[in-house]
C-alpha cells in the first residue's frame, strides 16, 4: 500500500518550486532572455501540472475528506478567507497557464503579454499560498481544539 503521508509536504515543495520558476520566469524575459523565460516557464507548467496530479491522488486516496484548521474566532476565519482566494483562485491558473502557452508558442506575443500581466500574479499568489495552507494545516495547526 501507498504512504500517502508523503504527499502534502511534497505538494508544499512543488506549489515553491513553481513559485520560484515563475520568478525566475519573469526576471528572465525582463532582460529579453526569451529562451530561458521559455523553459522556466514551461518548468513552471509541469511543475504545477505534477502538484495537480498529486493533491487529487491524495484526496482521492482520502475519500476526499477535508483537513481541518483547528482554530477558532479571527484566526479561523483569515483561515477561510486565505483559503476561499487560494481555492478561486486556483481554478482560473491551468486554463490561464494553457493560454499563456498557447500565446507564447504560436508568436502571439501581445496577447501574451496582455494576458501574462494578470495571469502571472494569479499563478503566484496561489503557488504561494498553496504552501502557506500546507503550513497551516500541518506542521502549525494548534492540536486539541
Amino acid at each position: 500500500m501507498l504512504d500517502i503521508s508523503i504527499l502534502p509536504p511534497l505538494c508544499a515543495g512543488l506549489n515553491a518550486l513553481a513559485a520560484l520558476l515563475l520568478v525566475a520566469g519573469r526576471r528572465a524575459i525582463r532582460r529579453h532572455n526569451v529562451a530561458q523565460h521559455r523553459r522556466l516557464m514551461l518548468g513552471a507548467f509541469g511543475v504545477s501540472s505534477v502538484f495537480l496530479l498529486l493533491y487529487v491522488l491524495h484526496k482521492a486516496a482520502r475519500d476526499f475528506e477535508h483537513t481541518r484548521f483547528n482554530a477558532d474566532g479571527v484566526a479561523q476565519a483569515l483561515y477561510l478567507v486565505l483559503l476561499a482566494s487560494h481555492v478561486l483562485l486556483a481554478a482560473a491558473v491551468p486554463v490561464l497557464a494553457l493560454l499563456l502557452i498557447r500565446f507564447g508558442l504560436r508568436g502571439e506575443l501581445p496577447r501574451h503579454r496582455r494576458l501574462a500581466r494578470v495571469a502571472w500574479p494569479i499563478w503566484l499568489y496561489v503557488s504561494f499560498t498553496g504552501v502557506l495552507i500546507y503550513l497551516l494545516l500541518y506542521p502549525l495547526n494548534p492540536e486539541g481544539l
